[in-house]
């Protein structure tokens, strides 16, 4: 019988056991605001360093407790959990309240 040695964790497992689940979820979250802030860099609507950056910070704190939060109530594996997270911070709280309400008005 052969022994295969196990496979080597992903980069978010990595990451997780390194500086656990919240230091992932709120690199996730930067991650997320960062790639937005990039996107808005590029569109020449920001310049690279600016004062908006630091509105950034609290944005991505609260985006990351809701994707978090999200992603428990929907029993979602960790690393779903921050794959959310890091899209809910890239959507902020202008397009997540925008992707509520056509979901809320599909049900309807």
């Amino acid at each position: 019988m052969t022994d295969f040695p196990p496979p080597d964790p992903g980069l978010i497992e990595t990451l997780h056991r390194l500086i656990g689940g919240a230091g992932t979820a709120l690199i996730a979250a930067i991650a997320g605001r960062a790639s937005y802030h990039a996107s808005e860099v590029r569109a020449k609507r920001r310049p690279i360093l600016s004062w908006d950056l630091i509105w950034e910070i609290p944005t991505a704190v609260g985006m990351a407790i809701a994707g978090d939060a999200l992603g428990t109530y929907l029993e979602f594996s960790r690393e779903v959990t921050v794959g959310v997270i890091a899209v809910l911070s890239y959507l902020g709280p202008r397009g997540t309240g925008a992707i509520l309400e056509r979901w809320a008005a599909r049900k309807v």
